[in-house]
């Protein structure tokens, strides 16, 4: 997801620099070209050479390094650089750079980067919380840096509280939401559903589906990394939800009916890509139902079509995005869903076909709209997200 952009991070002077190392080597795996760039007190922790194993390339230290031959070394790296990430930042780097106080290569080249930065402070909680700390930290979110706030616990010298640098994945994600995908739905609010809803029989026992969520955990990603405001409205998940978005649990189906619908009003794009039950149990026992030695019959009330109830009060302008699993029928089915639940697009799949089941990492898609159908081939859920997303920010910019 990074192949082509470069990172340059700044690895300064505290106990934290070793999980930098491993931050490295996690951007290098998505593609990244990472280009680290050292305080004099960071090598005291972590030696260049470490990073150098890990990213294959030669990390600056020196102001006057002259592997940069002919060029000024921190206005090369600053040119190259897509994204500045400071990981971790100490108080005093932090004050540097807040007020362009540049003095080592490091703090030079990030004075020379006109591209997206990011700074996760670490240090002891009582230097964190001090107000000169704090105000220096309100001066770069006015230049526009991101803050990502430190994760809290024992800390190296035995305090506990607010002062950890974030585990490697955390700021793995926040580069991936700056720089992985354009932004290109900014500024746009998109409700997404996923997963299975779950319909109690009794205390113990419950009607569900074979839904994992993978679709729309998939969906509510690519949005996010495209810039999007998301709400994920979920039922029983399989897998975790990205983060940065606004994350709604459900367990039923009554409940997701009122989730979505209560929010749906303000939002610019609707994907409905749960599994809502059809039925519900008509009665709920109180106590746990016990076998007998004949069959049991159990009542099955209908349950409220969300998607119907969406296409037929949604706003002037919103995009509304359902899902048809079939098992046979497929393109018929789904064009009739199309029509009568005034939908703009459908995403059409047939359980049968490989890759295209539950459960699975990949999907197999026929998008449907009132103009024709699109077949999408065999490919990631990330990358069926991604078209779906095209399809409908395009169906958006018709309007």
């Amino acid at each position: 997801m990074l192949t082509g952009k470069t990172v340059l991070l700044g690895v300064t002077g505290g106990i934290a620099a070793y999980k930098a190392a491993a931050l490295a080597s996690a951007l290098g795996k998505l593609g990244a070209a990472v280009e680290v760039v050292m305080t004099e007190h960071a090598t005291k922790f972590v030696a260049p050479l470490t990073f150098e194993q890990l990213t294959g390339r030669r990390v600056s230290v020196d102001t006057f390094d002259r592997r940069f031959e002919h060029q000024v070394g921190h206005i090369a790296l600053a040119r190259r650089a897509d994204l500045v990430l400071i990981a971790p930042a100490t108080a005093n780097v932090c004050a540097k750079l807040a007020h362009g106080i540049a003095d080592d290569m490091l703090t030079t080249t990030v004075l020379a980067c006109r591209c997206p930065k990011l700074i996760a402070p670490a240090m002891n909680t009582a230097m964190y919380e001090n107000p000169v700390t704090r105000d220096n930290l309100d001066t770069l979110r006015r230049y526009g840096w991101e803050v990502v706030e430190p994760a809290s616990g024992r800390l190296a010298c035995g305090d506990v509280g607010a002062g950890k640098l974030p585990e490697p994945e955390t700021l793995v994600w926040h580069v991936l939401r700056t720089l992985a995908k354009p932004h290109d739905l900014a500024g746009r609010r998109v409700l997404v559903t996923a997963g299975a809803t779950r319909e109690p029989l009794d205390p113990v026992r419950f009607l569900s589906n074979r839904s994992t969520g993978k679709m729309g955990c998939a969906l509510a990603k690519l949005a996010m990394l495209r810039g999007a405001d998301v709400t994920l409205v979920a039922g029983a998940l399989a897998v975790e939800p990205p983060p940065f978005v606004t994350v709604v649990r459900v367990e039923t189906a009554a409940e997701m009916f009122d989730a979505v619908t209560s929010r749906a009003g303000e939002m610019d794009f609707v994907f409905k890509a749960a599994a809502v039950a059809d039925y519900a149990p008509a009665e709920v026992a109180d106590e746990k139902l016990k076998k007998s030695d004949g069959a049991l019959t159990l009542p099955l009330a209908r349950t409220r079509d969300i998607l119907q109830y969406l296409g037929e009060h949604r706003r002037a302008g919103q995009v509304l995005c359902g899902f048809s699993m079939e098992t046979e029928h497929l393109l018929e089915n789904s064009r009739a869903k199309l029509e009568k639940k005034h939908l703009d697009l459908i995403c059409a799949n047939n359980v049968k076909v490989a890759g295209a089941g539950f459960g699975t990492d990949t999907n197999v898609v026929t998008l449907l709209t009132a103009d024709g159908a699109t077949e999408l081939p065999l490919q990631s859920k990330d990358d069926a997200a991604n078209a779906i997303l095209d399809a409908a920010r395009a169906l958006a910019e018709r309007r």
